[in-house]
């Protein structure tokens, strides 16, 4: 049922983001009471039968075919990254289930020579949640000393929405914030009922109204490369390009290098990153 709900509420969010004169219907007739498309304007723009379509939203929708999601994803002119999310949560098949805790992530011992040889520029591997599973010495100076925390709080999201210093180091905040959800919603249909997830969920909606607000659009995105500018006490203000690698023997570890145009300023200024020091030296 939760994966049902959410996929209902997915497809509403959707459909109060596409006007009529996107979907080619014309202005609309009289007083719209919802905003978007209307359940029938979908339906027959994706050529399938109305009570079908009202089923699909409301959970009771059966097993739909590829060509049904199809014709839905282009009817609600989804990207590339939320029609996967709709197939995710549309066939059960399709994600692994998460009804319990899973074993704990590792990084293999390559990966953390990976991340120290890309010093002295910041590099981390994420996980399940955007866990932050391992960091360098530039990215513990940069963000957080996330050695330094209980595991649970080696998370990027919960950074980024309880650590004051998040809002002071990004000058962009709620554009990385608000992207950081898109992703764990995107996580959450890929892994439907991960008790951490919904324990991480639960925790920042009572924090943060930022996040409770980004969370209840439904936004999805796979961020795969970027640049973040920084403002940092002791770096200064710079701006870093990233890339996010998969690591092929764990689809849910990502190894997220950070890199500085040659010659700039930016790339003068992370160097200062190594003069931050730990509590353990």
């Amino acid at each position: 049922m939760e994966r049902e709900a959410e996929l209902g509420e997915f497809l509403r969010s959707r459909r109060a983001r596409v006007t009529p004169a996107e979907a080619g219907l014309g202005p609309g007739d009289g007083v719209r009471r919802v905003p978007g498309l209307r359940r029938e304007e979908v339906a027959r723009l994706a050529g399938v039968n109305v009570d079908y379509y009202v089923r699909l939203e409301r959970g009771s929708r059966g097993n739909p075919s590829d060509s049904v999601l199809d014709a839905v994803a282009r009817a609600l002119r989804l990207n590339t990254t939320e029609r996967a999310h709709l197939f995710a949560l549309a066939r059960p098949g399709s994600a692994r289930p998460a009804r319990r805790a899973v074993p704990p992530q590792r990084v293999r011992p390559s990966v953390y020579r990976i991340l120290e040889a890309h010093e002295p520029l910041p590099a981390m591997v994420l996980g399940r949640r955007m866990d932050v599973l391992a960091a360098n010495r530039p990215a513990r100076a940069l963000y957080t000393d996330w050695a330094a925390l209980p595991g649970p709080s080696r998370n990027m999201p919960r950074f980024l929405f309880t650590d004051p210093a998040a809002r002071e180091v990004l000058v962009d905040w709620a554009a990385g914030a608000a992207e950081a959800v898109a992703h764990l919603r995107l996580y959450q249909g890929r892994h439907p009922g991960d008790p951490l997830l919904a324990d991480l969920v639960a925790d920042l909606s009572v924090a943060d109204a930022d996040f409770r607000a980004w969370w209840g659009e439904h936004d999805v995105h796979q961020h795969t490369f970027g640049a973040k500018a920084f403002r940092h006490p002791v770096a200064g203000e710079f701006t870093l390009a990233y890339d996010l690698l998969g690591v092929l023997d764990d689809a849910d570890q990502f190894l997220t290098l950070y890199t500085a145009e040659p010659g700039t300023d930016s790339a003068a200024a992370v160097l200062r990153l190594g003069a931050v020091s730990f509590v353990d030296g």
